[in-house]
């Protein structure tokens, strides 16, 4: 159990944060937290809708309060700018989340991606790349953005909402 956390924390290239209680983050929420939040970047915006969405998502995902999820979310956009790449948050989300979970996390993307009422080419290749690090199939990928597009009441999947 030790060397899985110890592993987990290496994955995201730092040491351990310190326990929830004492407003640390933890490594699983910060990577989910993370892809959401580059994919909220991808389009060179990142404003307050999308920076909500994401505290809303992690707040009921991860059963966060408000001010964790704030800082989760804080944590989390700090992180993805100084990332290279998406494989250090991938890896942790692939190697940890069902692939239920998995699916749950693109759906989440979708929907900071349509936060702000439009899909960018950049958002939807972002998508792809990001189903294929966590081993989500296309079709699952496409079901979980109409199950966000059905939620924001849009008729088709390709146009601005």
């Amino acid at each position: 159990m030790i060397d899985r956390i110890k592993s987990l924390f290496a994955a995201l290239g730092g040491e351990p944060p310190a326990d929830r209680e004492s407003g640390g983050v933890d490594a699983l929420h910060l990577a989910a937290a993370a892809l959401m939040v580059e994919a909220a970047l991808t389009d060179n915006r990142f404003d307050d809708v999308e920076r909500r969405a994401i505290e809303r998502l992690v707040r009921d995902r991860f059963g966060l309060s408000g001010p964790d999820a704030a800082r989760l979310v804080e944590a989390a956009e700090k992180s993805a700018r100084d990332a290279t790449h998406l494989l250090r948050f991938t890896r942790v989300i692939k190697d940890n989340f069902t692939p239920a979970e998995r699916v749950e996390m693109i759906e989440m993307i979708w929907e900071v991606v349509y936060a702000d009422g439009e899909l960018h080419d950049y958002e939807d290749s972002l998508l792809r790349r990001v189903a294929g690090l966590i081993y989500v199939s296309d079709r699952d990928r496409g079901e979980a953005r109409k199950r966000v597009l059905a939620r924001r009441g849009a008729a088709k999947p390709g146009r601005a909402i």
